[in-house]
């Protein structure tokens, strides 16, 4: 699969890449590392990057603004998205062909060349693993930039390191990147800064979340709640491990209300399998880490009901 890509990306003059909406390090970090990659060893390809920009975490990267005519016969990638309804930019569909690179179970397997590894721990392990493959096939030479992508995606799916994805093989190739010139505790300090309005919403969730049966912890953040403390929903999902280390605690849910007043489920676990929940509310993701959405205060019940059940049944 990886050699397909790689005559794929051969091929094509124009490339441009895509990741979820709402982006996380990872979805960033691959889009942006694998990117810098291509742009370095083919500079006579046009290499694009599309997709909402997250404030917080523009010093991984930027992205392009390109016209609608860009995607005419361009070669479409779209890393660590596990759904069409998730792909940020839906002007994907105008290009040629679609590589979908991703790590999550592949419920909806879209595109024409599909490499899902469910095992690795972000996708930014897996364009490592890509490119090692093409540096023995064409000389792909990985730069300082792409390897500080990288890196910070791995950290910021691993979790520091510190979640069960973390394998040898994310050790191994880690080791690899941190020889190249950029600076870690320089990342680490950006991906831990928080806003003085992001801190007191912590506080607040610290004092009002709830452990139900089982050790199902639950908050509730309603928009209007959102507007008093000056934050927006997507703020406020970047604090779903505020209490993961609360004893007892097995699994837990943040519902956190956009201003629309769809209701985003936040799902965790340390152990129940909790993806199976979230498919059951049009969302899905990893066994310890998945998604969601419902309509309304009322559906978060449902929710609840099924995480206990979860919890019950590990």
């Amino acid at each position: 699969m990886k050699e397909r890509i790689i005559e794929a990306v051969e091929s094509y003059d124009k490339i441009i890449l895509h990741r979820h909406v709402r982006p996380d390090p990872d979805a960033l970090g691959s889009q942006a590392g694998l990117a810098l990659m291509l742009k370095n060893h083919y500079p006579q390809k046009q290499v694009y990057m599309v997709g909402e920009e997250e404030k917080s975490l523009r010093f991984i990267s930027k992205m392009d603004e390109i016209s609608d005519e860009t995607f005419q016969d361009a070669l479409i990638i779209i890393c660590d998205t596990a759904n069409v309804e998730r792909i940020s930019d839906e002007r994907y569909t105008n290009g040629d062909k679609i590589i979908k690179i991703d790590h999550h179970p592949n419920e909806d397997p879209y595109g024409d060349i599909i490499w899902v590894d469910s095992r690795a721990s972000s996708v930014c392990e897996m364009i490592y693993e890509l490119y090692e493959t093409w540096k023995d096939l064409k000389g792909m030479q990985l730069t300082d930039e792409a390897a500080r992508c990288l890196y910070a995606g791995i950290v910021g799916d691993t979790g520091r390191f510190r979640y069960p994805n973390t394998t040898e093989k994310t050790f191994r190739y880690v080791s690899e990147l941190i020889k190249y010139q950029f600076s870690p505790i320089e990342l680490y300090e950006k991906m831990d800064v928080k806003s003085l309005q992001d801190a007191r919403l912590e506080g607040y969730i610290l004092t009002n979340f709830q452990i139900l049966e089982y050790g199902v912890g639950v908050i509730n953040l309603p928009n209007k709640l959102l507007e008093h403390y000056g934050v927006t929903a997507n703020d406020a999902s970047k604090l779903v491990n505020t209490f993961a280390n609360v004893e007892g605690l097995k699994a837990w849910v943040f519902f956190v209300e956009e201003p629309d007043n769809l209701i985003r489920v936040r799902l965790r676990s340390k152990g129940p399998i909790i993806n199976k929940v979230a498919q059951k509310f049009n969302g899905g993701g990893h066994p310890l880490a998945a998604g969601a959405s419902v309509d309304n205060w009322e559906q978060t019940k449902g929710v609840v009901a099924e995480l206990i059940e979860a919890c019950r049944c590990y």
